[in-house]
């Protein structure tokens, strides 16, 4: 099967974004669109990765920069907030939605933030199925660990304070259809966060814990099994 990449710009809250389609050579694909951790861009490698693996099972992928990341347009300490990733996601959503190349079907996937914006974007849309991984519920344990880490800046922990302010907790319950990968020796995102999602959201569910997974899912075993599991997840739809 050939593979085709497309350069895509669009507008959310003002702001001039970039991202990448990859497009499968069938027609009018359903489509995934993934939203990258805080610190990370679309050009991480889980989401590479897991394009390329929706491709080859005839699935469409769409990544982005959120503002203020990547070549996305945006100060980073200004314009972050889990509200603006929402709606950059929401924004993508209607885009793809909008296109008529990709089809009705969109699956969301979500690393770390990107998993909360999922999380707390998916009630807005009729999404066929969604994948998030170390995904916070909570704020309060992500400013925890910024302030006891020795390596962070005063302008960064005053970032975290003051721009990570959420909790999720009451739309869980909204969530259906949802593959819950998490690490169980994360220091950055509890592994009771996962636990809890899997226990409010409604079937279709499922919860991966690995065994020893950090935070960044380091091990390429763990990458392995993400890969085909959340590929897997999004084809069964």
């Amino acid at each position: 099967m050939r593979l085709f990449q497309k350069n895509i710009t669009f507008f959310s809250g003002g702001y001039r974004l970039k991202g990448v389609l990859h497009m499968p050579d069938i027609s009018r694909p359903s489509v995934v669109i993934g939203s990258h951790g805080l610190l990370s861009s679309g050009d991480s490698p889980k989401q590479i990765a897991l394009a390329r693996q929706c491709n080859k099972i005839g699935l469409a992928f769409f990544r982005f920069d959120h503002r203020g990341t990547g070549q996305s347009e945006g100060d980073f300490y200004e314009v972050t907030t889990l509200q603006s990733r929402c709606e950059d996601l929401s924004s993508a959503v209607r885009l793809m939605q909008e296109r008529d190349d990709t089809g009705d079907n969109i699956g969301l996937f979500g690393s770390s933030m990107g998993g909360a914006a999922c999380l707390c974007t998916a009630r807005e849309f009729n999404i066929g199925a969604m994948v998030v991984f170390a995904a916070p519920v909570r704020s309060a344990p992500i400013v925890d660990a910024a302030a006891s880490s020795d390596e962070i800046s005063m302008k960064d922990l005053q970032f975290y304070k003051k721009n990570l302010n959420f909790d999720l907790s009451d739309y869980l319950d909204e969530l259906r259809n949802i593959l819950i990968f998490h690490g169980d020796a994360d220091e950055i995102v509890p592994p009771s966060d996962a636990e809890e999602i899997f226990l409010k959201a409604a079937k279709p569910k499922k919860l991966i814990m690995q065994k020893g997974g950090d935070h960044p899912m380091n091990d390429p075993a763990h990458q392995t099994e993400f890969i085909k599991e959340a590929a897997a997840w999004f084809r069964r739809e």
